[in-house]
């Protein structure tokens, strides 16, 4: 069998000091790996190398998507702690979310969660989360985001403090609705972002609304049996037009996370161009996958056996990817959300 299309063939060690639990103080100051696909060469730099490495006329392909305080803290009747994390917004002021305590926090049941604001479980899902309504005495959105939380991701073992508010979430983020950052862009600053446009790099913005199943291992051994999570996206005529413009002139589309590389790779029509599009993509890219979208790829250091992980190796290729991985645990590489970068040339 090919290596590579079996979820344990994306086990690794990680020691548990090389997993990032705060942010560096510059951002654009982490460490970068350059991997290169054609050698097979891995070189060692800093973000801020980007600046030498991107040519001008190529295009940088950024996620707006900016996270909301989703994370809610509360009480049940009784006076035992609650918690509800708030995924997306159904419709007539309901939510999809997940809650814990899941076995006491059933339909039926008001989570409470400040004075004037709390939260009513209103039935279970299929998939086992819950749809809720929250209630609050003014605007429900300006209650979530003075009484939530950020909602770090489970690995960062500790409490959101107020530096998380501006950390965990690029500099360019403007469209509320995620509830994970896209980490690969947390590594730009507005300078280096303005170094890139007067050196000729182009731009181009798209949105992915980031779930909370990014962060879900592949419990299957077999990847094709994992059910993927949905996630909300949309590629602007704008963008689309930077982009088939860089496509006509030959320059090359770097996918700044996994969640541009998607967004791209689920709207590129057969002959490789692009079109305004908006909707729901639930596209598992792992080997074997043929890229049509994206030439260059920008991502952090993901969780073993997830559906990141195997979409940078469908990219680089299994064994470039895994060589990768080991060499960044050896050489002291901080991994995931908070941690160092990854560029694949």
């Amino acid at each position: 069998m090919q290596t590579g299309t079996r979820t344990s063939d994306y086990d690794f060690v990680l020691p548990a000091d090389r997993i990032a639990q705060t942010p560096l103080a510059r951002r654009d100051e982490s460490r970068l790996m350059v991997v290169r696909r054609e050698s097979g060469a891995i070189e060692h730099r800093h973000f801020r190398d980007l600046l030498e490495l991107i040519p001008l006329g190529d295009a940088l392909v950024l996620n707006t998507t900016k996270v909301f305080r989703a994370r809610l803290l509360g009480k049940r009747a009784s006076g035992a702690d609650a918690e509800i994390l708030l995924l997306h917004e159904i419709g007539d002021g309901t939510w999809e979310a997940m809650v814990s305590p899941g076995g006491k926090v059933r339909p039926g049941r008001t989570v409470h969660i400040a004075e004037g604001f709390d939260v009513d479980i209103l039935e279970i899902t299929d998939r086992r989360t819950r749809v809720v309504r929250p209630r609050a005495s003014g605007s429900v959105m300006e209650a979530i985001e003075r009484h939530g939380h950020v909602p770090l991701p489970p690995y960062i073992a500790r409490a959101d403090v107020p530096a998380d508010v501006e950390r965990y979430q690029t500099v360019y983020a403007e469209s509320p609705g995620s509830v994970a950052a896209p980490t690969a862009g947390l590594h730009f600053t507005p300078e280096l972002l303005a170094a890139l446009d007067r050196k000729g790099v182009r731009r181009a913005d798209v949105v992915l609304h980031v779930g909370a199943g990014t962060f879900k291992p592949v419990e299957v051994d077999d990847p094709a049996r994992h059910v993927m999570h949905e996630e909300r996206f949309s590629l602007p005529a704008a963008a689309a037009a930077t982009l088939n413009d860089v496509r006509r002139s030959g320059g090359a589309i770097w996918a700044v996370g996994t969640t541009c590389a998607r967004t791209l790779e689920s709207v590129v029509r057969d002959d490789g161009t692009f079109t305004e599009h908006a909707g729901e993509t639930r596209l598992f890219i792992r080997p074997p996958y043929r890229f049509r979208a994206v030439d260059k790829l920008i991502t952090n250091f993901h969780l073993p056996r997830s559906t990141l992980v195997m979409l940078v190796a469908a990219f680089a290729g299994y064994e470039l990817t895994m060589r990768a991985y080991r060499e960044a645990v050896d050489e002291g590489y901080r991994f995931y959300s908070y941690g160092d970068a990854m560029v694949v040339l």
